[in-house]
């Protein structure tokens, strides 16, 4: 009778060889890199003036699909929309504003409550704005770019949502550098600035009757 046996040589070949297909498993299997976060922090102008005697909701804003996002928008052309690699806000854009919106509103310190229209909040009035833009736009290959900021708000009386007030925002702000943490700040200006004015604007609208 004829005894096979198995060389300890071949089983270290048959381990090693597994090894290395696990190892180029991994590397098939690795995923696209993780984008840097950038904060959305704009500083709001305080607001002046009186207070108001009525309550607020804020509703996500509208936005086109290329805005709704987490992504940094760019432009370099009026025909086209890119995003910056490997960069993205904390979240969706329509949802950092709002966020943006609500908390410069408490923070003025003008106005009876105010939260989002999902809160379950009866409010007098709501804030319906729409994002036209919000991208860096590159006019020159190399240089930094402007960032734009376009929102136009209505504020609409309730519950018969008869619009009373609306606000057309245009914000432009260049950066002071073509780099991400300049392009940043200058989105923070701006949208400080936008939002600014949207609160100042809705706050000088009369009780309802």
């Amino acid at each position: 009778m004829t005894e096979s046996f198995s060389s300890p040589f071949s089983r270290r070949s048959t381990i090693t060889g597994a090894g290395a297909l696990l190892l180029a498993g991994c590397s098939v299997l690795k995923g696209p890199p993780i984008p840097q976060l950038y904060v959305l922090r704009p500083q709001i102008p305080p607001s002046t003036g009186p207070q108001v005697s009525w309550r607020l909701s804020i509703a996500a804003p509208d936005a086109v699909a290329s805005l709704d996002t987490p992504r940094i928008a760019l432009t370099r052309s009026p025909t086209t929309m890119d995003y910056f690699a490997n960069a993205a806000w904390t979240d969706r854009v329509p949802l950092l504003l709002q966020r943006q919106l609500i908390q410069a509103f408490d923070a003025s310190g003008r106005i009876v409550s105010v939260d989002r229209d999902t809160s379950g909040l009866e409010a007098d009035y709501l804030l319906q704005t729409e994002i036209r833009d919000f991208q860096a736009r590159y006019d020159a290959p190399d240089g930094p770019p402007q960032i734009v900021i376009g929102v136009q708000a209505k504020l609409a009386r309730m519950p018969q949502r008869q619009i009373a007030t609306s606000i057309n925002v245009t914000q432009q702000v260049p950066a002071a550098a073509n780099n991400l943490d300049s392009i940043v700040a200058a989105f923070n200006q701006a949208v400080g600035a936008a939002i600014g004015q949207i609160v100042t604007g809705t706050l000088t609208t009369p009780a309802p009757a």
